[in-house]
């Protein structure tokens, strides 16, 4: 590999997320792994875990003091929540224009962070150094919501269906097989992280519903939204093209999307319109995969922002 490639420090890789990180960063063109961090997988080699991928590297299980001497210019964080902070303080105190991308919740109500979403907040993540990148069921809402956001009376109301890897690899009845045959799980029904992530970025009141159900990836919400003035189903959609006109990862269609289609696909999707125009009542469904758009590609899209490379260094040949 080119000694010109940026080193990128990936701590808590041993998650589903983690996986898939480690996919595109081992295959991009201006970027290389320098440190792969898990307790559970420590001296593995990663390619034994994630065996189609080139680097030699093994899993390791430093402090955050010692991860912090690796000679790595980018460091993305897929710890759980609540874990980021010494690792941050370690990295930021030897390498103090290193860029940070934190997986996590622990920055996305912290305005010293810029908060991941491009299709949004574009401009602020170019040259930026603390990213968090939002999650994932927040991401879908975000952008079903967003073309409207100006028009809406009272609150939004996602109601959102996950797959169970959204549960991560510590074993619940969340991401139980036998549990979920046949089955799904509603969880949360009030509070959840995401609908305080939702209304905290768009400024707006939102009520979220999650639901875990037996598939593995994928996830799609369903966004009810009152509005001031009647729109006929055409105009609405046309405010969406128009909105995502440009943005890469982003499609916008007129049937209904489905998370199976979402599966192992980088793009978010928005569609199926409807619209009671008497009631000025419109629904608005969203797709995206969570460990891709809803989570690693999305934080590749904001480390290329901030490091100064092609937004879709990476991605471009998986589109």
């Amino acid at each position: 590999m080119p000694a010109s490639k940026v080193k990128v420090g990936l701590i808590g890789a041993r998650g589903h997320t983690g996986v898939e990180l480690i996919k595109l960063l081992d295959d991009h063109p201006q970027l290389e792994l320098g440190l792969v961090t898990s307790r559970e997988a420590v001296g593995r080699k990663v390619a034994e875990v994630v065996p189609e991928i080139r680097t030699d590297l093994s899993y390791s299980a430093p402090t955050p003091e010692e991860a912090a001497a690796a000679n790595c210019a980018a460091w993305i964080l897929a710890l759980p929540n609540g874990q980021s902070a010494p690792w941050v303080n370690a990295i930021i105190a030897r390498h103090p224009a290193a860029v940070i991308v934190d997986l996590s919740t622990d920055h996305r109500f912290d305005k010293r962070w810029v908060y991941g979403l491009p299709e949004i907040h574009r401009a602020k993540l170019t040259k930026a150094q603390l990213i968090a990148n939002p999650g994932c069921y927040a991401t879908a809402a975000q952008l079903a919501i967003y073309p409207l956001l100006g028009d809406l009376v009272g609150p939004a109301h996602v109601f959102g269906i996950s797959g169970y890897s959204g549960a991560g690899t510590t074993p619940s009845p969340r991401n139980d097989p036998a549990r979920l045959a046949d089955n799904a799980m509603a969880y949360s029904l009030s509070g959840h992280a995401h609908e305080t992530e939702i209304r905290w970025q768009l400024g707006h009141k939102a009520f979220f519903t999650p639901v875990v159900a037996e598939f593995f990836r994928g996830l799609i919400v369903t966004v009810h939204m009152e509005l001031h003035k009647a729109l006929a189903v055409d105009e609405v959609m046309a405010r969406y093209a128009r909105a995502y006109a440009y943005e890469p990862l982003v499609r916008v269609t007129a049937e209904i999307p489905e998370p199976r289609a979402a599966a192992h696909d980088h793009h978010a999707t928005v569609g199926g319109f409807a619209v009671e125009i008497t009631e000025r009542h419109v629904v608005v469904c969203a797709t995206l995969d969570n460990l891709l758009k809803g989570a690693a590609t999305q934080a590749l899209q904001n480390l290329n922002l901030a490091l100064g490379y092609d937004e879709l260094a990476g991605l471009r040949h998986r589109l």
